[in-house]
């Protein structure tokens, strides 16, 4: 027995040795986080049409901006749709006579009603138009407050995090195929790396697990890779949708701001770990637009690697958690999910061919 498990966990080791190399050697763009540029110069891309959850702050706020003045139409998908439009107007003032008037606009969007994002979706598919770029960034880390939970019965980082994001990417799906090549884009976080999902307890209630806000925040993100990772394996090469997760790295956002006073006198003596948010933008606006990308995640998929494409905060492919590499874990996650925010096991599939897919949640209810 003893040899038999020696030879196992040999085979774990040359896996993941294989996968390491496979992620170091595939990023073939030159960019280290210490000699990117900052703002990051970007491709042509005033052909493409972008959604950007969470726009009117941190780093959401920087990839709607950097975005616009580089071309692309830019939806900012928000909760406060006054304090967007106010951005914008003075995003414009300032980009007056640098070039054509920025191509962006508002729509109302809440993470916390599973409702909202099947009615953002329905509104935004009704236009029959194109999506080439969606950016699942908008989240939240409730540093150090005790368990909350949204009007759906969820854990609120469970929510805004995982669920909500992975509805919208589903119920978008018809809008991706028309903008194909097209990508989903998920902001995750390091964080993800100490997480742990219990698929039947996700929103931590059973009393197994004692809630912190560290638990909540970072079993979300292992539960967003490990959900983008079946999304990956289950969209056809001919759908055209790629599905990518991003670190930021550690950034000054208003997370920061939330933390314990010596904790933030901290950040400010560790300036070279810590980005701005014009930083932190740099790695979801090399996914959203790097032409080298949707290859990459071809690639993965042709080679049955168990996870999604995951670029670090220096835009460079970079392996996930071990545990995201748990496949039984994975795929019952993504059921669980599908139940959770009232999909069929079908739906993706169904999409991907046309068909209308019935959720719990919506205008209808």
């Amino acid at each position: 027995m003893a040899s038999q498990s020696s030879s196992s966990e040999k085979g774990k080791e040359e896996e993941r040795g294989k996968g390491k190399g496979k992620w170091e050697t595939c990023g073939r763009s030159e960019r280290e986080a210490s000699h990117l540029q900052n703002p990051m110069p970007l491709p042509p891309i005033n052909d493409l049409t972008c959604i950007v959850t969470g726009s009117t702050s941190g780093i959401g706020k920087e990839i709607a901006r950097q975005l616009a003045e580089s071309g692309a139409h830019v939806i900012m998908a928000v909760r406060n749709p006054k304090a967007a439009t106010d951005l914008i107007k003075k995003w414009q003032e300032e980009w007056s006579g640098k070039g054509l008037p920025l191509n962006i606009e508002v729509m109302e969007l809440d993470l916390l009603s599973l409702d909202s994002v099947v009615r953002f979706a329905e509104a935004w598919n009704a236009r029959l138009g194109p999506l080439h770029v969606l950016i699942n960034n908008a989240g939240i880390f409730s540093i150090g407050e005790p368990q909350k939970f949204s009007k759906d019965g969820n854990e609120e980082h469970m929510q805004v995090n995982h669920l909500a994001p992975a509805l919208l990417s589903i119920l978008l799906l018809p809008s991706l195929v028309r903008g194909s090549p097209s990508r989903i884009i998920n902001l995750n976080s390091v964080m993800h790396y100490v997480g742990f999902v219990d698929t039947e307890d996700m929103n931590v209630v059973s009393g197994k697990r004692k809630y912190t806000s560290l638990v909540g925040y970072s079993s979300s993100k292992l539960a967003q890779v490990m959900f983008s990772s079946v999304l990956h394996k289950r969209l056809p090469a001919e759908a055209g949708v790629s599905v990518v997760c991003v670190s930021p790295g550690i950034v000054q956002t208003n997370v920061a701001r939330d933390l314990p006073k010596i904790i933030q006198a901290a950040y400010r003596f560790i300036p070279y770990f810590i980005f701005s948010a014009e930083e932190g933008s740099r790695s979801t606006l090399f996914a959203a637009t790097d032409p080298q990308v949707p290859e990459y995640c071809e690639m993965l998929k042709a080679d049955e690697w168990p996870v999604c494409a995951f670029i670090s905060q220096d835009c460079r492919p970079t392996n996930p958690s071990e545990e995201s590499h748990n496949v039984e874990t994975t795929y019952k996650v993504w059921e669980k999910t599908l139940e959770m925010v009232g999909l069929p096991s079908d739906a993706v599939e169904r999409l991907i061919e046309g068909e209308e897919v019935k959720c719990k949640y919506g205008a209808s209810q």
